[in-house]
C-alpha cells in the first residue's frame, strides 16, 4: 500500500470524526438543553380545607357477598390464566403446580406426586386445610401471602375476579364445602 492510499483513508477518518463534531454542535444551536434549578419533578398535592371533610375510603365488600354474586362459569374462565400450570379435573395430572381438583378442604402442601416448596409445606404443617378465605387471601398474592412459595403468579387483584375463582375452585370436588356466610 502506497502512501496515497494511506492519506486517503486518514482523510476520511478525520471528515467522519469532523462532520461528527459539526453535527454535535449544530444540534446543540437547535436543540436548547436547559438545566433545571432542582431536580426531579415537583408533585403538587391539594390540601383539603380544615372545615372539610376527607374523601371517604372505598369500602371492600365483604368475601361472603361476593361469593353471593360469583358464578362458577366464570370461574373457569378465571381460570384459564392457571390452566398453564395446573389441572383442574378429577385425578389430572400435576403440571408446574398441582392438579387442583378438591383443593378446598385439602391440607396445603399435601397433594400426591407433587414436589412443593419448602415454604408450603411449613405453610401445611400450621393450616391443616384450605378454607375459602386462606384461598382467597392466597391466589390475591401468593408471595406476599406465603413468602418463599415457588408460585410465580403474580395474582388475581380483583375481589371479583377471585370470588368467581374461588366458586369454581369449591366446585371441583365431590362434595362441595358450604361458602362463608
Amino acid at each position: 500500500m502506497d502512501s496515497f492510499e494511506l492519506n486517503k483513508a486518514a482523510g476520511a477518518v478525520l471528515m467522519v470524526l469532523l462532520l461528527t463534531m459539526g453535527v454535535g454542535i449544530v444540534s446543540d444551536v437547535i436543540f436548547e438543553t436547559k438545566v433545571p434549578e432542582k431536580p426531579g419533578y415537583e408533585i403538587e398535592v391539594a390540601e383539603a380545607a380544615s372545615g372539610e371533610a376527607a374523601p371517604a375510603a372505598v369500602e371492600a365488600v365483604p368475601l361472603p357477598q361476593l361469593l353471593a354474586a360469583a358464578s362458577v362459569a366464570d370461574g373457569e374462565k378465571a381460570s384459564k390464566k392457571c390452566a398453564a400450570c395446573h389441572s383442574f379435573e378429577k385425578g389430572g395430572p400435576n403440571k408446574v403446580g398441582p392438579d387442583l381438583w378438591g383443593i378446598v378442604g385439602r391440607a396445603p402442601g399435601a397433594h400426591e406426586g407433587f414436589a412443593y416448596s419448602a415454604a408450603m409445606k411449613a405453610y401445611g404443617e400450621t393450616h391443616p386445610v384450605w378454607t375459602i378465605e386462606e384461598l382467597d387471601a392466597f391466589i390475591e398474592n401468593p408471595r406476599g401471602h406465603m413468602p418463599g412459595t415457588a408460585m410465580g403468579f403474580a395474582g388475581l387483584k380483583r375481589a371479583e375476579e377471585r370470588a368467581s375463582m374461588l366458586v369454581y375452585l369449591n366446585s371441583l370436588s365431590d362434595n362441595p364445602a358450604p361458602l362463608p356466610q
